[in-house]
């Protein structure tokens, strides 16, 4: 039975020509700057995002934890949302390791931050509190995307109070397609970025986190602390690359697929969340233990959520998918 795996996008599997372009890669030791790879990849995606340097890492929780602690001193603070990444799914890493305090707010339901709700957060000049550094924004939140317009009123916000502006651009390709802009019409704005490569992308492992000359110099430092050094990367930095030159394109598939998804459970009853690009969100309420040994039997693998997220990606086809709308329409009978 071939497992149809709905958990994430990270679960995808090296084509047959990334695994090709892995194995052609030239190699150096990149702790010594020497893997022509990796300094192929952090130069070319920094140039297309419109930054100056970019550093790769093995994790998106690295790149975020990075420009967290690049940005931000010990008794600083940075303002974010309650469900990013940076905040709840990351281990806590900026206040521990960094002494960052974080100051969630909660997100609207575009996936945005209020912005009169940022304002209000920012800490005045005394030592009572701590100093209000960075806006930590994600997109895509949780499969929504942020406007373009939002974002450079986030960037006036931040340039007028003193504040940088990161961004957890895990799925910024994501973002890209549906706006049906280049990446970089989401990158202007911000004075860091973290990419994943593991995740819509399709390759096996890796993150790069984009900023100033200033910044990813601080960057690479925190990475040899955290043991984030690798050596002989070109291997991993390879996959990136051929994510990122054949993979962009076809996260439409994704995004129509997840639709598909969305509308076909919808007519069955099912109370879905609007779709954008390649989550499923299903209300499920307290069968969601059910609903995940009922797929598995079927060889349909399922996190346990009474909010069920669905993600599509390149491991996943429409007939696939049509499978997943059968045997919700069976649980929807037994």
């Amino acid at each position: 039975m071939t497992v149809i795996d709905l958990r994430s996008d990270t679960v995808t599997q090296p084509t047959v020509a990334m695994r090709e372009a892995m194995a052609r890669a030239p190699l150096g030791d990149d702790v010594y700057g020497e893997d022509p790879t990796v300094n192929r990849l952090e130069s070319w995606l920094a140039a297309r995002l419109g930054f100056c340097a970019a550093l790769f890492v093995p994790s998106g929780t690295m790149s975020n934890l990075l420009g967290l602690m690049a940005h931000c001193e010990r008794g600083d603070e940075y303002i974010v949302g309650q469900q990013a990444h940076t905040y709840k799914y990351e281990g806590g890493g900026a206040a521990v390791l960094g002494s960052v305090q974080p100051q969630p707010l909660d997100n609207q339901a575009d996936g945005s931050l209020d912005l009169d709700q940022v304002v209000a957060a920012i800490k005045a000049d005394d030592f009572h509190f701590a100093r209000t550094r960075l806006l930590a924004l994600e997109n895509t939140m949780q499969g929504k995307v942020l406007s373009l317009e939002y974002l450079a009123a986030a960037r006036k916000l931040t340039a007028e109070r003193g504040l940088t502006l990161h961004l957890d651009g895990a799925r910024l390709y994501n973002a890209a397609v549906k706006l049906g802009v280049d990446a970089r019409e989401i990158t202007q704005h911000f004075d860091s970025v973290s990419v994943c490569l593991s995740k819509g992308l399709g390759a096996p492992i890796g993150s790069v986190l984009c900023g100033s000359q200033a910044l990813i110099g601080k960057a690479r430092r925190l990475r040899k602390m955290v043991g984030g050094g690798m050596r002989q990367a070109g291997f991993l930095a390879a996959a990136g690359l051929y994510a990122l030159e054949h993979h962009v394109e076809r996260l439409v598939e994704d995004h129509d697929n997840a639709a598909f998804l969305g509308k076909s459970l919808s007519e069955l009853g099912y109370d879905i969340e609007p779709v954008q690009t390649n989550m499923v969100y299903v209300h499920i309420g307290d069968r969601a233990q059910q609903l995940k040994a009922f797929c598995a039997a079927r060889g349909i693998t399922l996190s346990a959520a009474s909010r069920l997220r669905m993600v599509t990606h390149l491991d996943v086809s429409r007939a696939q998918l049509q499978q997943v709308v059968t045997a919700f329409a069976e649980f929807g009978r037994a």
